[in-house]
């Protein structure tokens, strides 16, 4: 169960990171607000996955979902540059935490 808070830690992240380009520097209230419950979210899941899984791996994990799914999102929603160096770098991210979660005992 785990790793199923982890990967829920990591989606409420890319949530609350997007959501904070459009807070205004926390001046609007609807995406202010909306972007605290995604971090309260975020924080909270990765609390329990920490029960179980080490420290240095769900962290990683967590930051990684999270940098992989925002950079995602900015380029499909965003129109941020998509190149293909920007890609083989994000694809490193992903085998990091594949690796991760294979390297677990």
């Amino acid at each position: 169960m785990a790793w199923v808070y982890l990967i829920g830690a990591g989606l409420a992240e890319i949530v609350w990171a997007t959501l904070m380009k459009f807070t205004d520097g926390f001046t609007k209230p609807w995406p202010t607000t909306v972007t605290i419950v995604f971090m309260i979210v975020s924080f909270e899941l990765l609390s329990l996955a920490l029960k179980e899984l080490p420290m240095s791996t769900a962290y990683a994990v967590w930051v990684g979902i999270g940098a992989v799914g925002v950079a995602i999102v900015g380029m499909a929603f965003m129109n941020e540059p998509v190149t293909p160096l920007k890609l083989v770098f994000l694809g490193m991210i992903v085998a990091g935490i594949v690796g991760l979660k294979l390297t677990m005992a």
